[in-house]
């Protein structure tokens, strides 16, 4: 039997755990300037899997174009570059 197999497992491992998707600056050069990106409008443009809760934009790529964008989580970085090229990040309520 592996070794993997025959040690022992620590820990706590919550089997609800929603992990988030992930969605870079970079990806949201498809909108129009000045739109509202929403979870539901992800999901319309394919960028996100059809059931895809919680949503977190992380800042990989570069924004040029003036956006609201509305999402579950934003990391610093990604905050800054939306408000740097003009835009808005928001934060939604977990969904119920």
């Amino acid at each position: 039997m592996p070794l993997k197999r025959r040690v022992p497992k620590r820990g706590f491992h919550n089997p609800f755990r929603e992990a988030p998707t992930i969605v870079n600056v970079g990806q949201l050069e498809i909108f129009d300037p000045g739109s509202e990106v929403t979870p539901e409008l992800l999901k319309q443009r394919g960028v996100v899997r059809k059931g895809a809760v919680p949503i977190k934009i992380l800042g990989d790529g570069s924004l040029t174009k003036t956006l609201t964008v509305k999402a579950h989580g934003f990391s610093a970085k990604a905050k800054e570059k939306i408000e740097a090229s003009g835009g808005k990040a928001e934060l939604i309520t977990p969904h119920a």
